[in-house]
């Protein structure tokens, strides 16, 4: 019994409820065009995609004030070169 309580302890998930007065239209064709089933799926995936936006914007604005030195580009491309090595990693196992 301890030990089931545990478990369950271990898995908090953190929500808000909330009321929001949103665009019916807009919010029909968001579900229809992500292929979300419910509303709160719909405005989650939007959220998420909201803040992405603002970070990658935020990222080139420091980027072009010269606060920031490096090369974006150099940075993606070696991202992309880690996933590529770690992908031959999984697939030697």
């Amino acid at each position: 019994m301890e030990l089931e309580l545990t478990r369950r302890a271990c898995y908090i998930i953190h929500m808000k409820r909330t009321n929001l007065v949103l665009n019916e239209h807009l919010l029909e064709e968001a579900m229809r065009l992500g292929g979300a089933r419910t509303y709160s799926q719909t405005v989650n995936e939007a959220l998420a995609q909201y803040t992405r936006r603002i970070k990658a914007r935020t990222v080139l604005q420091l980027e072009r004030s010269g606060l920031w030195e490096g090369d974006l580009a150099e940075m993606r491309a070696d991202r992309s070169r880690r996933r590529s090595r770690k992908g031959a990693a999984d697939d030697s196992r």
